[in-house]
């Protein structure tokens, strides 16, 4: 039985496209939502695999890409986890694809550096995205076996493609000169569409390190004040630019 494509619950109107699904980098925050959302979709479609949130494909799901406008390109995976002949076929899928409307693709990764491989193939409308929830190495290894967070940045930066998201969540406490500094950088290059920002939206289920809501405020007004989009989810009491 094939899983009913569902609505992304990171960002907003998107859709899950899920030929890739899987990831060994063992988040703890993402224990209680993909981990435990694959768990339970993995009994329903009988692959033990997805209910183990081990790094897998299907490729039953290749043809069949979903209706939105956006669509968040193996959203429950890390796809970098995936051999890049299979990446390819996920690419070359877009491609063939002939959607009535415009669609935009994210592609996103807490591996940055595999994506130069595919800079060339990828069509106009994906968009690249890296997760920067702090700017702080030190402790990281205790919430996540991701590169750590300035490889990362350091990687992301060096990538010459010219459509770029950095998401925010779930914000980690970090050092405010430095964090805002790592954003700058990537908005002054020219191709830095927005941030997604946004607190842990499991506080029960997993305690993370987070900066006060002062400091995360002040962090939004120098990024915005250097005009920076910012959108996001789980905020709190912080106020962003309308737009």
């Amino acid at each position: 039985m094939e899983r009913k494509l569902k609505k992304g619950n990171m960002y907003e109107d998107t859709e899950l496209w899920d030929p890739f699904v899987g990831c060994r980098f063992d988040c703890t925050y993402c224990v209680p939502s993909f981990k435990r959302q694959l768990k339970r979709a993995g009994g329903k479609i009988r692959c033990p695999d997805c209910g183990e949130y081990k790094p897998h494909i299907h490729p039953e799901r290749l043809c069949k890409l979903p209706s939105s406008s956006i669509i968040f390109v193996c959203g429950a995976a890390n796809i970098s986890f995936c051999e890049r002949d299979y990446t390819k076929r996920i690419i070359d899928s877009i491609k063939r694809h002939k959607p009535r409307k415009e669609k935009t693709y994210y592609f996103q990764s807490k591996n940055p550096a595999y994506f130069n491989q595919f800079l060339d193939e990828f069509p106009d409308k994906v968009i690249l995205l890296t997760t920067l929830e702090t700017n702080r190495d030190e402790g990281y290894p205790t919430i996540s076996k991701a590169p750590l967070p300035s490889r990362r940045f350091k990687e992301f930066y060096e990538l010459d493609y010219p459509r770029k998201v950095v998401t925010i969540e779930p914000v980690m406490d970090f050092d405010l000169e430095q964090f805002s500094d790592w954003i700058i950088q990537l908005h002054e290059q020219g191709n830095l569409k927005y941030v997604w920002f946004g607190f842990n939206s499991k506080p029960k289920a997993v305690q993370l390190p987070e900066p006060s809501q002062e400091k995360a405020q002040e962090f939004i007004d120098i990024l915005e004040g250097n005009g920076i989009i910012i959108k996001g989810k789980t905020i709190k009491t912080l106020k962003l630019m309308e737009r």
